[in-house]
């Protein structure tokens, strides 16, 4: 198959899912249609689930739940309705007891009757409405903190943050922006000094080159959903299943549907 080569993004989440599903997408980032939700997903078998949704609720900044699937069932609900989560990411990590054992773009292969999806919010959604607003920021980083995350069984972590450099205007504005999206993050943990969190070397983040910090710019600190990643790591079930960043799956519920104002 041809793989798609525009750049101009593609008319409609659907279209881009279907695009995907066929082999057909390069992976091009420029080409996801703007101003969707998007949502990083986790596949754990059943019998993990309860204590993993329970983690999800009570470390809901880090891990916010758009939906859960019902096991064995691959469509993502409301979110992308006729979609399957089996095929419509470009990219999927395969664990194996908490330990990363490969990539690939397609989990039919792998995937059982006992696997339950969670769609966790993702700060994608809210990067569009940053942009909207006009914000200007660095890209983002991601770390891990060493402020425990709140455990539950075998589920626990510290956790990790998503460092966007920014001024003082710009934060100001940052912070009313995100707090519309409680079900993607929300607003900022912490902005300032990154010590409070642990942290003692931005130039070392867990993901990404290390940032560069302007004149005037202050570190500023969202949760992040590796934070459930990490913690599903630490319960080391035989098979995991999850997104592979920077690809997640672009739904067709619109950013201000996840907006609380």
């Amino acid at each position: 198959m041809s793989p798609l080569t525009t750049e101009i993004p593609l008319e409609s989440p659907g279209r881009l899912r279907s695009e995907i599903a066929a082999g057909r997408w390069g992976g091009d980032l420029r080409t996801i249609p703007q101003g969707y939700t998007q949502s990083s997903v986790l596949m754990l078998p059943q019998a993990y689930a309860a204590d993993f949704l329970r983690f999800c609720q009570l470390n809901s900044k880090a891990a916010g739940l758009l939906h859960v699937g019902a096991p064995g069932d691959p469509e993502p609900g409301y979110l992308a309705p006729g979609g399957d989560i089996r095929t419509d990411l470009h990219s999927y990590r395969i664990w194996r007891n908490g330990e990363l054992a490969g990539t690939c773009d397609d989990i039919s292969g792998l995937w059982r009757e006992d696997m339950v999806a969670f769609y966790l919010g993702c700060s994608l959604t809210f990067e569009h409405a940053l942009t909207q607003a006009g914000v200007v920021r660095g890209e983002g980083r991601v770390y891990t903190t060493t402020v425990p995350a709140q455990s539950v069984g075998a589920f626990a972590t510290n956790l990790a943050v998503t460092m966007r450099p920014m001024d003082t205007k710009n934060a100001i504005r940052a912070i009313q922006v995100t707090s519309r999206f409680p079900a993607t993050h929300g607003g900022p943990i912490h902005f300032g000094d990154p010590g409070e969190l642990g942290l003692e070397d931005l130039s070392k983040p867990d993901f990404g080159s290390a940032p560069t910090l302007a004149a005037g710019e202050v570190p500023v600190f969202w949760a992040c959903s590796a934070t459930a990643v990490l913690a599903a790591q630490a319960a080391k079930p035989d098979l995991m299943l999850t997104f592979d960043p920077p690809y997640m799956l672009i739904t067709d519920r619109r950013v201000e549907e996840t907006s609380v104002l």
